[in-house]
């Protein structure tokens, strides 16, 4: 995918298109937070600053585990995919956090890319099949259920506590700065 900047993005995302503004937020974001964690070794993807644990390999390994639960589970309850399915989240609640360190940069790139591709895929459907207002199968105890402009929403927001994460991050590895990918930008290929 080519991410073209942010004002073909932002043209993008006013179109007549369904939830076109909040697919186009979402793009957006998407674009940046993988802008500002592409083409990194193993050293850069495990900068930490300060106190804290968080580093840009956690964060892709944490959005894809995001990405995966919006668009499988809570939209129609399916289970998620691996490496989510065999996890013991009981036994390590942050596993997505902590086991980054421990998986390849080509591996962390290809799991946030192949579940975002997919994601993307189960977004388009689910728009072109019963619009931003169709209850999803997350629900509330009362058994109200939540509306797939809902879902968009939330991840949009974790996607925007989290590429503010990534922006500093970024900066602390080697000095890159920006709101938006550059025109023409594409993510470095992997092995």
């Amino acid at each position: 995918m080519i991410y073209r900047g942010r004002y073909d993005r932002q043209r993008n995302a006013v179109g007549t298109a369904p939830g076109g503004h909040l697919t186009g937020a979402l793009e957006r974001l998407r674009a940046t937070f993988r802008w500002k964690t592409d083409d990194l070794d193993a050293a850069g993807l495990n900068t930490r600053i300060g106190a804290s644990a968080l580093t840009l390999g956690s964060l892709l390994k944490h959005l894809a585990r995001a990405e995966d639960e919006m668009f499988t589970a809570k939209l129609s309850g399916a289970p998620v995919s691996p490496p989510w399915d065999t996890v013991d989240w009981r036994a390590d609640p942050e596993w997505d956090f902590t086991s980054a360190a421990a998986d390849t940069p080509a591996q962390l790139y290809r799991l946030w890319d192949t579940t975002v591709d997919r994601s993307r895929a189960k977004l388009h459907a689910a728009l072109a099949d019963g619009g931003l207002d169709q209850l999803v199968h997350l629900h509330w105890p009362d058994g109200r259920h939540l509306s797939l402009r809902r879902l968009i929403c939330d991840l949009i927001e974790e996607y925007g506590r989290h590429t503010g994460h990534a922006d500093l991050l970024r900066e602390a590895v080697d000095g890159r700065v920006g709101e938006d990918p550059p025109p023409g930008w594409r993510p470095h290929p992997q092995p």
